[in-house]
């Protein structure tokens, strides 16, 4: 025993196609991996480009300037005396693949193009880049010559191979059984994962079972942050050795650049394969992997070279909360976006309701991780923040009050009109106060009342509210005008308020519609939810309840028992004796219930007959069937009649499994036969046959 190593994984913010800024904080990573002691450093998928570049991985320009950074990278003081492994595209015999690229003082040791591409949910890789499909093979890959002039070297290994280093300690890409049995030690895993709710303890428990059988280390590197996507990557950079975790990182941070370090004794690894006989009889029959030298030691002698880097120890994983993971995880993925748009500021239409309260809690949040990375001396979070927030570039400028930061850069608007409540309208001011957003009060009614003359001239016909003896056709009508003119109100505040308060450049419309509305279709198209982004859009009305009940007692925010208590309603019809306008109501279905059904439709994958027959269980003794076959027929036909409201979504931070965003994640048509008339009739059939079933039974 006593043969230690200490490695370094990195999470690293970066943005698609700034190469510049890429190549700055890669260079600062391996920077902190040495000064850690790391003789072997660990970076995240496609770093040098950044992930979400997309269609621009077609482009020949994404290439030569991912070169271009690696030749930067290799003659890098920093870069020398340690092995290197970074993430970028490759083009070899005319394929494009997603690379690992291994080099070492000034000589490129190996190209790994990534054998398992993701290609659902929100990833297309498969679009751009090749899978390798020749195990245990490696061909030459010809360097270009600003490479070549680099290292002298005109050819390298690229393919399924692994890092053999002095000592035989052997390092390969993510964990294969096969792998582990031709004495690979290490292994490491470049990621560009996103959060999604309660995603990382099956990531963790998947990197922990990884080597808790066949033993070795693990490493995870992931991005953190926007990089241009509606996605936000949730960092986390673990190490784990024999199943145990070592380090882990942040989940949600402000920080470009986070470098994750464990020291561990490699003869661990050995001790745990060697105790088992079937195992050692599998591995001397295993095929091996073609093996690169790399001329470095990674491990030192504890004895010899002392204990200035002591074990590691282990640690148990650090989870947050559901209702931390909605208040950090958009906050970080507003902060991104506000900085690199080069925007001044957010502006939210804050209706007084709970989604749009919501909205404003995850800007006030976002506020206090400013503050609280400031406090720590984050240098480009501080400066990120003075652009921001107006200040001069000769600024001293820190923010430090989420409060005061909030006032200087989140307007808020409360866009009343004759159906409009004092309750709401009280409720929107008294938040804004909370949290100290520049608020604005305003009222509609002469631009409702502009948009009526206009039809009223042109047509002779003056419609009329449900209440007040209208149709539906008008009834709905009347709340479209109003819904649709916040939207244009809503940009006109962006563009002018900072002009107003004596500052340049414009704010970014938030929107407020969360995931189940959106599943329903209860929406109007063009309305204050056709913002700029939407940081709420991927999660349910159940979990933003949640997250207000906890925002009430963790950030001290009384007011919002108010938003907890008050009916969801659009107020968008008049209000009397006997009438007040109700979400649940309107929509013809309960929250709840929605949750199910996009649960259903997307995660299980089921049709309308499917639906309903997994719900004839679920909802036995809580429903008939002619009960459940009448909600499911009513789902399906709002969904196809709304889909393609969901073509025109802004923006939204996804979170959610079942999200409907048309734009990537949820491939489905817009344009559907609404009646699905065989569906429709076989649950009719399904719930006929159920009843007489029950029938005979009571007989």
């Amino acid at each position: 025993m006593g043969h230690f190593i200490t490695l370094a994984t990195c999470v690293l913010n970066q943005w698609a196609l700034d190469f510049q800024g890429n190549y700055e904080r890669i260079l600062e990573s391996i920077k902190q991996a040495k000064a850690a002691g790391a003789r072997y450093r660990l970076g995240p998928e496609l770093e040098i480009t950044g992930y979400g570049c997309n269609d621009h991985f077609y482009e020949g320009d994404t290439y030569l300037h991912s070169w271009e950074v690696l030749a930067k990278l290799l003659v890098a003081d920093v870069c020398q005396n340690m092995l290197i492994d970074v993430g970028m595209p490759v083009a070899h015999k005319n394929v494009k693949y997603n690379c690992r690229v291994i080099f070492l003082n000034k000589k490129v040791l190996l190209i790994r193009p990534k054998m398992f591409l993701a290609n659902d949910g929100n990833y297309r890789e498969m679009r751009w880049f090749a899978s390798w499909q020749k195990y245990r093979t490696v061909e030459d890959f010809y360097l270009p010559r600003i490479i070549s002039e680099v290292t002298g070297q005109h050819t390298i290994p690229f393919g399924d191979g692994v890092i053999s280093a002095r000592e035989n300690r052997v390092l390969r890409g993510a964990f294969h059984a096969g792998q582990a049995l031709d004495g690979v030690e290490i292994f490491t895993n470049s990621s560009g994962s996103h959060h999604e709710f309660r995603k990382l303890d099956t990531r963790i428990d998947l990197i922990r079972g990884a080597t808790r059988k066949s033993g070795g280390i693990y490493l995870y590197a992931n991005q953190q942050g926007c990089d241009g996507e509606r996605v936000y990557y949730d960092g986390c950079g673990l190490i784990v050795m024999n199943g145990d975790i070592l380090a882990q990182g942040t989940q949600f941070s402000l920080r470009d650049v986070e470098v994750v370090t464990a020291t561990m004794d490699i003869e661990e690894v050995r001790s745990k394969r060697g105790d088992q006989p079937s195992r050692m009889t599998q591995a001397s029959a295993a095929p091996a992997y073609p093996r690169i030298f790399a001329d470095i030691a990674l491990t030192y002698d504890a004895f010899k070279d002392g204990f200035d880097l002591p074990p590691t120890q282990t640690r148990a994983p650090f989870y947050h909360t559901p209702e931390e993971e909605i208040r950090y995880g958009p906050a970080c993925w507003l902060w991104d976006y506000l900085r690199r748009s080069k925007s001044g500021g957010f502006f939210l239409p804050l209706s007084g309701g709970l989604d749009s309260c919501c909205t404003a809690i995850i800007v006030f949040s976002m506020c206090d991780l400013v503050c609280k990375a400031a406090k720590n001396g984050e240098r480009h979070v501080i400066a990120d923040a003075r652009r921001v927030a107006g200040e001069p570039a000769d600024s001293t400028y820190v923010p430090e009050d989420p409060k005061e930061f909030c006032g200087r850069i989140f307007h808020t608007c409360y866009m009343g009109t004759e159906n409009s409540s004092k309750d709401t309208r009280a409720r929107a001011k008294h938040l804004a106060e909370w949290i100290g957003s520049c608020h604005v009060d305003i009222n509609m009614d002469s631009i409702v009342s502009a948009f009526l003359a206009v039809f009223q001239i042109a047509t002779g016909k003056v419609p009329r509210y449900k209440v007040h003896g209208g149709t539906e056709t008008e009834n709905l009508a009347l709340q479209n005008i109003q819904a649709r003119s916040r939207m244009v109100l809503a940009y006109m505040f962006a563009q002018l308020l900072l002009w107003i308060r004596g500052r340049t450049g414009a704010l970014l419309v938030l929107g407020s519609a969360n995931v189940d509305e959106t599943l329903r279709g209860y929406f109007t198209k063009y309305d204050c939810s056709s913002a700029d982004v939407n940081p709420i859009g991927g999660i349910s009305k159940i979990d933003l309840r949640k997250f207000v009940k906890y925002s009430k007692t963790n950030l001290g925010l009384e007011i919002l028992q108010e938003f907890l208590d008050a009916m969801p309603t659009a107020e968008l019809e008049p209000i009397t004796k006997d009438y007040v306008q109700g979400d649940e109501v309107d929509m013809k279905m309960t929250y709840e219930e929605l949750s199910i059904y996009g649960t259903l439709r997307k995660v299980a994958k089921c049709g309308p007959f499917g639906m309903f027959s997994k719900l004839i269980h679920q909802w036995r003794g809580i429903f008939s069937p002619t009960e459940i076959a009448q909600k499911v027929k009513l789902f399906f036909f709002y969904y196809s009649i709304n889909r393609h409201k969901t073509t025109i979504l802004p923006p939204s931070y996804h979170m959610s499994p079942y999200s409907p965003d048309d734009n990537r994640f949820d491939l489905r048509p817009f344009l559907y036969n609404s009646s699905w008339t065989w569906q429709f009739r076989r649950i009719d059939e399904g719930a006929a046959a159920l009843n007489k079933l029950s029938e005979q039974k009571k007989e």
